[in-house]
């Protein structure tokens, strides 16, 4: 299995395929309409100008893939992101959903993000588990918050410190620009500061 950055143009159509069943059949996504793969390929790039999308590879098969998004728009939270991982149904229970958090979340890190966030409908006990397991904690959850398949559903919020609280200030100061180095490679890239566009959408691979 390898983990590497999202490729926009050759990735969208089967992260829309492992995707649709969430949202078509479960309340795990609180989206009601399956995005198409451009749409898909559309995020992929949006995202990846300011943080970052993975996905499992297998002998060219997509098993899952983990995303990071912005928290919120206001300037004091541009140091938290909001994470998610999904894997296809097929390929659970073999650490794909663990292998792309560890990657993600050090390509966090290593972009400056001190803080991410997983927001997870309730109940979802494998979920849980997972995130848990990655070392995220909850910090609170939201009643009866989302409404779908007639149901009104509660939302918890996970929270997990990526580090390095004492080097805000410096990678702050940096430069916007971002490597396209892979994980392993990335104590010699220079960091940008997430409050500014600088991502990657290469296809190299992590680790």
């Amino acid at each position: 299995m390898v983990i590497r950055h999202a490729d926009s143009a050759r990735d969208g159509e089967a992260i829309a395929a492992i995707y649709a069943p969430f949202v078509t059949d479960t309340p795990v996504s609180f989206e009601d309409v399956a995005p198409t793969p451009a749409e898909i390929a559309a995020r992929i790039e949006r995202l990846t100008e300011t943080h970052a999308w993975l996905v499992a590879e297998d002998g060219g098969e997509i098993l899952g893939y983990a995303y990071a998004c912005p928290h919120r728009e206001r300037a004091a939270y541009r140091w938290a992101t909001e994470v998610t991982v999904y894997v296809d149904p097929r390929h659970q229970r073999r650490g794909v959903g663990r292998s792309l958090y560890e990657a993600l979340l050090a390509t966090l890190a290593e972009r400056g993000y001190r803080i991410a966030l997983a927001v997870i409908a309730l109940p979802n006990d494998a979920s849980v588990g997972l995130h848990e397991a990655c070392g995220f904690e909850l910090v609170g959850v939201c009643r009866r918050i989302g409404f779908k398949f007639d149901t009104w559903w509660d939302v918890g919020w996970w929270q997990r410190d990526l580090g390095a609280w004492d080097q805000l200030s410096r990678i702050d100061d940096q430069s916007s620009s971002s490597s396209s180095a892979s994980v392993g490679q990335a104590s010699t890239a220079r960091r940008a500061s997430p409050s500014r566009s600088g991502g990657t959408s290469d296809s190299s691979m992590i680790g």
